[in-house]
């Protein structure tokens, strides 16, 4: 019997080992494809219509599990039946295969699972850099020449005033492209610094160990700081030194077409201050100014940064109501700016990130009572127009300078209020596994799914859960450490499309991202590191060429270059998945 069995298993092994291609792109085996940590809970999900047995092997072909596929959910979606797969079975370091009917996974359990995905989340920003030549040495493969050096950019007549005529010149160099075009926002740039900071505040020693290759690299400080200081060196050339305003965007008239930036001919302009960009600009710039303080190589960056911060929110609480409308600018200026707009009519949530960072920078009592006044009433989820968090996360994360202050009691009683209203947030958040299609706190509502979802619905709440965990609840904190691990899992694969949604990562990523560097470099693959925008049920871009093979809101994504709406890269996504990657790897390991 013994023999018999032996010669079944390997006859099982060796018809799963000639298991086509062909057959692998149709597999309905879903599962994170990059793999998992020692002591995370491990799900896979086998997504399709009948039950199956499955055999889980080593690298020495011993089984380590079987079993069959356990009727899990139906889909609110598409009505298809899902099957979940327990691999809890397996703690052991290891590569292992999963075999289900005629499928095969493959998958790795260590320690440090994701450090190559962070490193390379971190690098997509250096890939992004403006005005600069990226080298051989450093962009692997993706070298190319100086592009928008951006020293002779027009004031648009809408930012024009007794200082600035219209059409004269500034310079304003440096900084990244914003996503899959060549501006430069300030918004997005300060939502996207001042997440990636908040990130490197809690887990400073493990981001200090990234070596990322990038030009700086050699210097004293670590990588992940010089790649913000080269975005934050733009910013400063940003703000109108005469009166602190800031611009709320640098930019082309029109999109440029796919071509490569130095083939770039078109004018590029500062567009009208706003209330928005002076205030996300005052945040990220009294944020910086205390964690660049301890490096060498930009303590002078450091005290002008603050002076900076303290410049624009004057401004800003000067100017509350110069909201920017492009519409509005359109009808009275010209030329007329059709590019991205980051518009945002409310900005009580601006206002409070930046007294709170101004705060804890200063500890003066005006910052104080501004923070008070603009205190949100319960926790939001963040993104690039709900910045709420960012201010709450800082104040939590720097107790013990606040308690310095003559505030300090005061300051207490907002804390417990705001640790409160994080922990609610959490809770809510994690009870979204029990019964989900995909064992995660995503994808359970077609709300979930649109524009920039799998950073502002998924990964966004992940880090909102870990934070509340790490600080609110230490106690528990695996269990949020939990959760927050299945919405990466959905993330790298474990999703509708089997798709891991990050370029260069996993056995099945995106090739045709809508990405202008990408796809005017004359190579196949997509530069590495970028998350895409995700699956999109209002695909606004099928007039523009894209082509979506389901209408389901959980498979609604195009991987082709025109989908824009599903498939285009942007900054403030990549710094989600830097500050998911990095928190998960470094609280993730077994100790």
């Amino acid at each position: 019997m013994k023999t018999i069995h032996c010669l079944l298993i390997t006859a099982t092994i060796s018809l799963f080992s000639c298991i086509s291609s062909q057959q692998q792109e149709k597999e309905s085996i879903r599962i994170n494809q990059i793999g998992f940590y020692p002591s995370q809970e491990k799900v896979a999900i086998w997504d399709n219509e009948l039950a199956q047995d499955y055999i889980i092997i080593d690298e020495r072909q011993n089984i380590i599990d079987k079993g069959t596929t356990q009727q899990h959910t139906i889909s609110p979606f598409s009505q298809k039946q899902r099957y979940k797969i327990d691999l809890n079975a397996i703690n052991q370091i290891g590569k292992y295969t999963l075999l289900v009917d005629n499928e095969k996974a493959e998958f790795e359990v260590k320690n440090n699972m994701l450090t190559p995905l962070c490193k390379a989340a971190l690098r997509s920003f250096y890939y992004q850099r403006s005005g600069v030549p990226l080298s051989e040495q450093h962009a692997s493969g993706w070298s190319r020449p100086t592009a928008h050096p951006d020293t002779l950019i027009y004031i648009h007549p809408s930012a024009a005033d007794e200082n600035h005529k219209a059409f004269s010149t500034i310079s304003s160099p440096y900084g990244w492209y914003d996503a899959g075009d060549y501006n430069k926002y300030i918004v997005n740039s300060a939502y996207t610094i001042g997440l990636i900071l908040t990130g490197y505040q809690l887990i400073p020693n493990y981001y200090e160990h990234l070596n990322l290759n990038i030009p700086e690299s050699n210097n004293s400080t670590p990588d992940i700081l010089d790649e913000m200081y080269f975005n934050l060196k733009w910013m400063l050339t940003m703000q109108d030194s005469c009166d602190g305003g800031v611009y709320h965007k640098l930019t082309t008239q029109d999109f440029e077409g796919f071509i490569a930036p130095d083939k770039c001919k078109q004018k590029r302009y500062v567009v009208a201050k706003s209330t928005a960009a002076s205030l996300d600009f005052a945040a990220v710039m009294a944020q910086s100014c205390r964690i660049y303080r301890e490096q060498p190589d930009y303590r002078n960056f450091s005290i002008h940064a603050l002076n900076a911060a303290k410049s624009a929110y004057q401004w800003a609480k000067q100017h509350p109501e110069a909201i920017y409308d492009q519409k509005n600018i359109n009808s009275q200026y010209k030329p007329q700016i059709t590019t991205g707009e980051y518009g945002d009519g409310h900005i009580r949530d601006e206002f409070f990130w930046a007294a709170c960072e101004l705060y804890i920078s200063t500890l003066e009592p005006e910052y104080l009572e501004d923070l008070k006044k603009y205190m949100p009433k319960e926790f939001a989820n963040h993104g690039w127009g709900g910045v709420d968090a960012l201010g709450i996360y800082s104040l939590l994360i720097n107790e013990e300078r606040i308690d310095l202050s003559k505030q300090s009691k005061e300051i207490d009683e907002i804390n417990n209020n705001l640790r409160k209203q994080l922990l609610s947030y959490a809770k809510h958040e994690m009870k979204k596994i029990e019964g989900s299609n995909f064992n995660s706190m995503f994808g359970n509502d077609k709300n979930d799914f649109g524009w920039g979802c799998l950073a502002e619905k998924c990964i966004n709440p992940a880090i909102s859960v870990l934070i509340a965990g790490k600080l609110c609840d230490n106690q528990s904190f695996d269990k949020y450490l939990q959760s927050a691990f299945h919405n990466m899992d959905y993330i790298l694969g474990r999703n509708a499309m089997g798709f891991c949604y990050v370029t260069g990562i996993g056995r099945k990523s995106p090739m045709n991202i809508h990405h202008r560097l990408s796809a005017a470099d004359n190579i196949e693959k997509p530069l590495p590191g970028f998350l895409v925008g995700g699956p999109n049920p209002n695909q606004e871009d099928k007039s523009s060429g894209a082509t979506y093979q389901s209408e389901f809101a959980d498979e609604s994504y195009s991987d082709t270059l025109p989908s824009y709406a599903s498939n285009e890269i942007a900054i403030n996504w990549s710094a989600s998945l830097v500050v998911l990657a990095g928190l998960l790897d470094a609280w993730g390991n077994d100790k």
